[in-house]
């Protein structure tokens, strides 16, 4: 829970800018004249030899000579108006969206560059490395990177889609822009030299070899990996077209969204809505197995496990113009730590989609609520405590004078055995003596 103040000057980041005088010019210039605007005594951190995760990716424009970085259109403010300047981030995949306003699209779809597919690849150059003085000539460039280790870039790819659009005055067009990066994994020379293996849209690992909490969950369709997604809701709470939320291991996750039912002829038939509800839900790409564990090949069978779909039942009800169609979507998974109790790995024993159904009116209904649930089950049966060393018990008599008991009935069992051998020798006396 929180709260918002409206109005509180301590959390106001806002500063009024410096009026400089023009007797005060000379000395500003001395400080801030340079083509940057950052203050002489702040040094430029040098070049690392290799991308690190989050470092701007550099490019070159060969024609003027100059360094500058590969950037990716961000939204700004409650408006989403794209702002062109963010840099992209090595190994930062992400997607963005953002609105541009034209006044005159006829003529801006001329002369505006973020129109013109050839400015996002045209006269520039994508470093490898981030080395200011090397200088790549032969460099494809791409926004689909593909990085090898600290071998840095090794190709990148851009692609369009592109669509007509009419030039009414005061018109608006959404972008959407998206950064992908990939591993290629090439074979040593010499192990095999006949045979080369290129591993494209290798995902990176989740956990090494255990999930690690919060990894997203790896997912295959026939043999093809990615990242196990649900539903996402975009502002309106309608249901995302183009975006859904990655599923992270070990978070119980609850989405909720409405999908949209145009009014069409096609859309009034039953099994053509059952099977649009069900592609919602489960993705474009279905999934069909769950890795095991976080470091989980694609080419090792042992290493997934098929997950149990569970469809719900279609059968009619008494409604004359209902059908049953799919509104939840459950996944449980349950998983479990094995290993040595030093070091336990979480592992995914069984994953299993549970649909269930809702009577659907089809006359009366344009918006159907979604609802997708993620539950994490711990199944892990832990060992008894390891025992510890034996420990010496002392035990003392319950009577402190138990030996000294003992003795004393030694002593009077002495004495009678005495007397018992004085009596009968005076007996075999007496007989002898008659």
């Amino acid at each position: 829970l929180f709260c918002v103040h409206l109005e509180d000057s301590k959390l106001n980041y806002f500063q009024q800018p410096r009026d400089i005088k023009e007797s005060d010019f000379l000395k500003f210039l001395e400080k801030y004249g340079r083509h940057s605007f950052v203050a002489l005594s702040q040094v430029q951190p040098p070049f690392s030899a290799f991308y690190r995760a989050g470092d701007p990716i550099l490019i070159y424009f060969d024609s003027s000579s100059v360094l500058s970085t590969l950037r990716q259109p961000v939204k700004m403010g409650a408006s989403g108006l794209c702002v062109d300047g963010n840099p992209a981030g090595f190994l930062d995949s992400k997607s963005t969206s953002c609105t541009r306003i034209f006044a005159n699209l006829s003529k801006s779809c001329i002369t505006d560059p973020a129109l013109d597919a050839a400015s996002y690849y045209r006269d520039f150059a994508v470093l490898k490395v981030p080395v200011s003085d090397t200088i790549v000539q032969s460099m494809k460039v791409i926004y689909e990177i593909e990085f090898s280790g600290t071998h840095g870039i090794q190709s990148v790819s851009v692609r369009f889609k592109v669509s007509n659009i009419s030039g009414n005055p005061g018109s608006s067009l959404q972008q959407h822009f998206t950064l992908h990066f990939w591993v290629s994994v090439s074979i040593l020379p010499g192990l095999l030299p006949a045979c080369k293996l290129t591993l494209s849209h290798t995902l990176p690992r989740s956990g090494n070899p255990g999930y690690i909490i919060g990894a997203p969950l790896l997912i295959a369709n026939s043999g093809a990996m990615q990242h196990m997604s649900i539903l996402q809701s975009e502002g309106d709470g309608t249901c995302s077209q183009f975006f859904r939320h990655t599923v992270q291991f070990g978070r119980n996750t609850r989405t909720g969204c409405k999908l949209s039912l145009s009014p069409t002829l096609e859309e009034s038939d039953c099994s053509y809505i059952h099977q649009k509800l069900y592609k919602a839900l489960q993705g474009l790409n279905g999934a069909e197995d769950l890795a095991i564990t976080g470091s989980a090949h694609s080419a090792q069978a042992e290493e997934w496990t098929t997950i149990l779909i569970q469809n719900c039942s279609v059968q009619a009800v008494n409604c004359t113009s209902c059908c049953m169609v799919p509104v939840t979507l459950e996944i449980q998974i349950l998983w479990t730590k094995e290993g040595l109790l030093s070091n336990p790995q979480a592992q995914i024993l069984a994953a299993r989609y549970f649909y269930q159904c809702h009577p659907l009116k089809l006359l009366s209904t344009s918006m159907v609520p979604l609802t997708t649930i993620v539950t994490f089950t711990d199944m892990t049966e832990w060992p008894e405590p390891p025992r510890g060393q034996p420990q010496m018990h002392w035990k003392f008599p319950f009577d402190l004078f138990f030996p000294f008991k003992v003795a004393l009935n030694l002593e009077r069992s002495y004495g009678g055995d005495l007397a018992a051998c004085f009596l009968l020798i005076l007996i075999i006396s007496g007989i002898l003596c008659f």
